[in-house]
């Protein structure tokens, strides 16, 4: 190891110290992550899909390299596991698009308490005029993503759900878990894809301690 190094896939194998210095959180969360990513009325293989696009909005090398594997043992394939990928990488897109709707509040000058209201989503049209281009080649890019292919409609919604949790876009939710209520998504599924995306979300910072243990020997 090098200290000018910051990831390095053999990091990860510090992870058991965390299981030394803090047995029973440790414990307590390998646990969570266990059964969050176990299967349920969602699959196995459907939830490490959602994994592996919810890593890659966290941002972590070590969830990615630990989900594509999984996910790769479950005979996903790379077509399935890149079109999750387009759906995050949409999601996370989309979060950025919809703030801009509190962008267009604060530019107003608006003296609003209320900086998210389901009513604020009626000023997207405003973007045609700002910026046509802009938005239309968003809007084209999102509903390739999220139509049906190898991957679902409902999958690719359940793994926007999940995205949306962790982006932590208030709009992006409202709008993904009513279009997959329509398609006939449940509460108890909706439950599991959060809880797929907690434990990701959660995992990242765990699988970071890595480079705290790290930074803190050297």
């Amino acid at each position: 190891m090098t200290q000018d190094s910051l990831y390095q896939k053999s990091y990860i194998r510090r992870l058991p110290e965390l299981a030394k210095l803090a047995p029973d959180t440790f414990k307590a969360f390998a646990e969570f992550d266990k059964l969050a990513l176990s299967d349920g009325l969602i699959p196995k293989k459907a939830k490490e899909l959602i994994a592996v696009a919810v890593a890659h909005v966290t941002g972590c090398p070590y969830c990615i390299e630990a989900h594509v594997v999984a996910s790769k043992r479950l005979e996903a394939s790379k077509e399935e596991m890149a079109e999750a990928i387009m759906v995050a990488t949409a999601l996370k897109a989309g979060s950025a698009m919809a703030h801009g709707l509190n962008a267009l509040q604060a530019y107003d000058e608006e003296n609003n308490e209320e900086l998210y209201k389901k009513s604020n989503m009626a000023r997207f049209k405003e973007f045609t005029e700002i910026s046509p281009e802009g938005l239309r080649s968003f809007n084209q890019f999102d509903r390739e993503a999220m139509k049906p292919g190898l991957i679902s409609a409902k999958d690719k919604e359940l793994i926007a759900i999940a995205v949306a949790h962790v982006t932590g876009c208030p709009y992006c939710i409202e709008i993904h878990t009513k279009n997959a209520k329509k398609i006939g998504l449940s509460r108890e599924e909706l439950a599991e894809a959060i809880f797929v995306a907690t434990a990701l979300k959660a995992g990242s910072a765990l699988a970071h301690s890595v480079n705290a243990l790290n930074a803190y020997d050297f």
